[in-house]
Formats: structure tokens, sequence, C-alpha cells
């Protein structure tokens, strides 16, 4: 009928799979997302700030030495 025969419901059971995967695929992310692995999330402490500093040379180590003396006490 109309020439479409067996195409009536557009994509046809690949459509009625994407209706369901789709918003399973989103609630899976945002569960994931949110729920994170049981690990806590670590912010970046001081230190780990100094190291990063220090590493990617914008201090140099003496200042690092000091940085870190205070940070430690």
């Amino acid at each position: 009928m109309y020439g479409y025969d067996h195409f009536g419901m557009g994509l046809g059971g690949i459509g009625m799979i994407l209706v369901w995967l789709v918003p399973l695929i989103l609630l899976v992310l945002l569960f994931r997302r949110y729920a994170g692995n049981g690990e806590a999330r670590k912010d970046k402490t001081a230190l780990d700030i100094l190291e990063a500093r220090y590493a990617g040379g914008e201090i140099d180590r003496e200042e690092y030495l000091k940085r870190r003396a205070d940070l430690k006490d």
C-alpha cells in the first residue's frame, strides 16, 4: 500500500531498539558519573599543586623545599 510495504513504522525494529537503548545508556552514564566506582573523589591538595609546579619548572628547588617545609608544619 502506498509503495512502502514494510517501512510504514519508520525504522521498524531498529527504531524500537533505539527507543529503549538510548534512555538506558543515558541512565547508566548518569549513574556512573554521580555514583562513581566506590572511591571517594580526591581534590588536589596544596602539596600536589606544589609538586606539579616544581615538576613543570615554574619554581626552583629551593623555593619548592621551602614551601614544602611550610606545608608540612
